[in-house]
């Protein structure tokens, strides 16, 4: 009984890619797949109010006043003031006018 072992592939075989198709496939598939579970969730994502005043297009004393009356959504992370993507789109709805809204006209007599 003769024992017959197989020889790894040259090394030159190994870095032109000549693994195989189903190596290929799966290589392929992985870089499609990394991408998706590297970047984070923008929905977990928190802003700084310098941030958030740079977004909602107003100064950034304005933010710092409203969020020392509580008068718009935010977040707090320890003792430092945040603003999460969703506290930023209720603020931005609770601006919105409906221009049928905006008041009554007056008739001229």
């Amino acid at each position: 009984m003769t024992i017959t072992t197989i020889a790894p592939p040259a090394r030159a075989e190994q870095e032109t890619g000549a693994e195989g198709p189903l190596v290929d496939a799966f290589r392929a598939v992985l870089a499609e797949l990394i991408p998706l579970f590297t970047q984070p969730d923008p929905e977990l994502r928190l802003y700084t109010t310098a941030e958030a005043a740079e977004l909602l297009g107003v100064s950034e004393n304005w933010v710092t006043e409203k969020v020392k009356a509580r008068s718009i959504p935010f977040t707090r992370v320890g003792r430092f003031t945040r603003f999460s993507a969703k506290n930023l789109r209720d603020l931005q709805a609770a601006g919105e006018v409906d221009p049928a809204t905006r008041g009554r006209r007056r008739r001229a007599a």
